[in-house]
């Protein structure tokens, strides 16, 4: 009976449930798979307190009126690193540990795009970006409503570190 009993549940961390798993594939439930992310392109790069550097690679429009930007988050200090601080404020938002805070902002249009939430209230964007050890990378995505087509540059922003300028693509 123990034996069957361990099979079931918790994958042997005994931490939390975040919403990691949920939010990373609501942002896929219409059937379409994610892009592969060509890691070799950089469109930008933000480099910010304690060694953490996130490097961009991707902001692509697709048909449905999103922006999907996918990048990776290296922790080039000595310090574990939590992204604790990258989450967004609001209360009803239940992402922990994410970049739920991050936004583009169309200097000339005079606006601010959010990530964009899922009917339960997480985030389409990576969450679970927890104790990331020194020299480890982690991959991140964040799916953002789309601009109008004539906006081309925007500004991605996540809380703690520098804007960075990055060009639309799709």
């Amino acid at each position: 009976m123990a034996l069957a009993m361990a099979g079931c549940g918790s994958d042997g961390d005994d931490k939390p449930d975040d919403g990691a798993g949920r939010a990373s594939t609501a942002a896929k439930d219409d059937g379409k798979q994610e892009p592969a992310v060509d890691s070799s392109k950089t469109i930008g790069q933000m480099k910010g307190p304690g060694g953490i550097v996130v490097t961009l690679h991707s902001a692509v429009r697709d048909d449905g009126g999103f922006v999907t930007v996918t990048g990776t988050v290296t922790n080039r200090g000595s310090q574990l690193f939590n992204a604790i601080d990258w989450r967004s404020k609001e209360t009803e938002v239940k992402s922990q540990s994410s970049v739920s805070g991050a936004s583009l902002i169309d200097e000339k249009g005079k606006k601010r795009y959010l990530v964009l939430r899922d009917t339960d209230g997480q985030c389409l964007c990576t969450t679970g970006l927890s104790g990331i050890k020194p020299n480890e990378s982690r991959p991140l995505f964040a799916q953002f409503p789309a601009p109008p087509k004539s906006v081309t540059e925007v500004d991605f922003q996540i809380p703690t570190m520098p804007s960075v300028g990055i060009t639309l693509s799709g």
